[in-house]
């Protein structure tokens, strides 16, 4: 199967870097139903973390997010990259961005089984260069 690459949307909380805040987030759009393309979690220091939620169904996952009293950021976008897994393919990805004159601001990428998958995080007014790069929909 081939690499594929398209934007997807994204929206981010912000809670406080302590013991259970991932878990009372996730555990509250769980039981609204909601399912994650990805999540992805940092410290951004002060005592705070951010949560990137990449939600399947935009549409429920706010509906969901709304009666769960969460304060979503207003909606970003992100690339979503999944391909057959091969020694350098992210060095491949990475290497199609900088030529065509993007930086990255951010890259998540994991294996499971023959397959990877990856966000790839630039800035706003890069996107299209950069979705057009890795020949994102």
């Amino acid at each position: 199967m081939a690499t594929s690459a398209r934007k997807i949307g994204y929206f981010y909380v912000t809670v406080s870097d302590k013991p259970g805040e991932g878990d009372k987030t996730l555990a509250a759009l769980r039981d609204n139903g909601v399912n994650l393309v990805a999540f992805h979690a940092f410290p951004t220091g002060g005592g705070q973390s951010q949560l990137d939620l990449v939600p399947s169904d935009e549409r429920a996952f706010q509906e969901a997010a709304k009666k769960a009293k969460l304060k979503l950021s207003a909606r970003k976008t992100v690339l979503l990259i999944e391909g057959d897994d091969k020694p350098g393919a992210i060095a491949e990805l990475l290497h199609k961005v900088a030529a065509g004159g993007t930086n990255v601001t951010a890259v998540d990428a994991i294996k499971v089984g023959s397959r990877y998958g990856a966000l790839m995080w630039v800035k706003e007014s890069d996107l299209d260069k950069a979705a057009k790069a890795v020949g994102a929909t």
